[in-house]
C-alpha cells in the first residue's frame, strides 16, 4: 500500500467484538434480548414466596440453571425435591441479605460454580407507615433490606460481572418509588432509591457488556401486599407478574412496568404539579 493510500485509509479496530462498547441505535432494545434461557446460571435472591419464588419457577422451566437464596430455603425444598427427581435440579442457598458476610460467602460459593449469567434482586420488605405513627426501627429495617441488601449483593457480585464483561443485573422495585404515597413511607423511599441505582448502574455499565434492567410491579397477590386493608387496583398473581418479567426481558427492555393498565396512569400522574398530585391521591384514597 503507498504512503498515501495509507493515510486515507480508515484506522483498523482491533478490539475483540465481545470487548467493544455496544453502540445504541435510536429505538434498539435498551439491553441484549434475553430469547433463550437454556443453560444461563440464574440467581435469584430473595426468592421464597411471591414475585421471586413464582419466577424463578418459570426461569427452571425455560432451561435456566435456577440459584436460589432466602432467609428460609425450607419453604422452597419440596418444590426442589421435585425438580431433582425431574432431573433439572435448583440450588438452594440461605441467605440473609442483612448479613455483610453471609452474603459474601455466598456469593463466593456461586461464583464457584460458573460465570454467572444474571442476577435477580427481589428480597423485600413492607409495611405500611404513615407520618403519624413513626417507627424508626421499621424504617431502617425497610432500608437495610430492600437497599442495602442490595448493596451488599453488588459488591460481590459486580466484580465478577465486570470480570466476565457479560451478565445482566435485575432489580425488582416498585410504582411506590415513582412519588410518594399514603402509607408508604418506609417502603416507597427504599424502592425510589433502587430505580435510581438502576438507572444509573445502566449508563456505568452498558459499555461493560453488562445489561441492567428495572422491575416495577402494580400490585402482586404476595404476602407482602397480603397486609393491604385496601382495594388493590388491576391485582395479578405472581404468575402473571414473573410472565410479564420474561416478556420484558426477552424484548431487552430496561425498564419493566405492569401491568399496563394500571401503571400507564401513574407514568401519566408523574407528570402532574404536586398541587394536582396530591389531590387526585387524596381522592382516590380518601387519605
Amino acid at each position: 500500500m503507498s504512503l498515501q493510500a495509507a493515510k486515507l485509509a480508515p484506522p483498523v479496530d482491533n478490539t475483540p467484538a465481545s470487548l467493544a462498547p455496544t453502540k445504541r441505535r435510536w429505538g434498539a432494545p435498551l439491553n441484549q434480548p434475553i430469547q433463550t434461557w437454556q443453560g444461563r446460571r440464574v440467581w435469584l435472591v430473595g426468592a421464597s414466596s411471591g414475585i421471586g419464588l413464582a419466577c424463578a419457577k418459570a426461569l427452571h422451566a425455560a432451561g435456566a440453571k435456577v440459584i436460589v437464596s432466602a432467609r428460609d430455603v425450607g419453604a422452597l425444598s419440596e418444590w426442589a425435591e421435585t425438580c431433582k427427581k425431574e432431573g433439572l435440579p435448583v440450588e438452594l442457598m440461605s441467605l440473609d441479605v442483612t448479613d455483610a458476610l453471609q452474603v459474601k460467602y455466598v456469593a463466593r460459593q456461586v461464583a464457584a460454580g460458573g460465570p454467572l449469567d444474571f442476577l435477580l434482586y427481589c428480597a423485600g420488605h413492607y409495611r405500611a407507615q404513615r407520618a403519624t405513627e413513626f417507627d424508626l426501627k421499621d424504617m431502617l429495617r425497610h432500608q437495610d433490606v430492600n437497599y442495602n441488601g442490595l448493596l451488599r449483593v453488588l459488591d460481590a457480585v459486580l466484580p465478577m460481572f465486570l470480570q466476565q464483561r457479560s451478565g445482566h443485573i435485575s432489580l425488582v422495585s416498585s410504582v411506590a418509588g415513582w412519588r410518594g404515597l399514603p402509607n408508604g413511607l418506609a417502603y416507597g423511599p427504599t424502592k425510589a432509591a433502587m430505580t435510581h441505582l438502576a438507572e444509573t448502574l445502566y449508563m456505568d455499565l452498558q459499555d461493560q457488556g453488562i445489561g441492567v434492567s428495572v422491575i416495577n410491579p402494580g400490585f402482586v397477590a404476595t404476602p407482602l401486599t397480603a397486609q393491604n386493608n385496601f382495594q388493590m387496583p388491576a391485582l395479578m398473581s405472581p404468575e402473571e407478574a414473573a410472565k410479564a418479567m420474561l416478556a420484558g426481558w426477552s424484548e431487552g427492555l430496561f425498564d419493566i412496568h405492569f401491568p399496563k393498565r394500571f401503571t400507564a396512569w401513574l407514568k401519566l400522574m408523574r407528570l402532574l404539579p404536586y398541587r394536582a398530585y396530591f389531590a387526585v391521591v387524596r381522592r382516590f384514597t380518601g387519605l
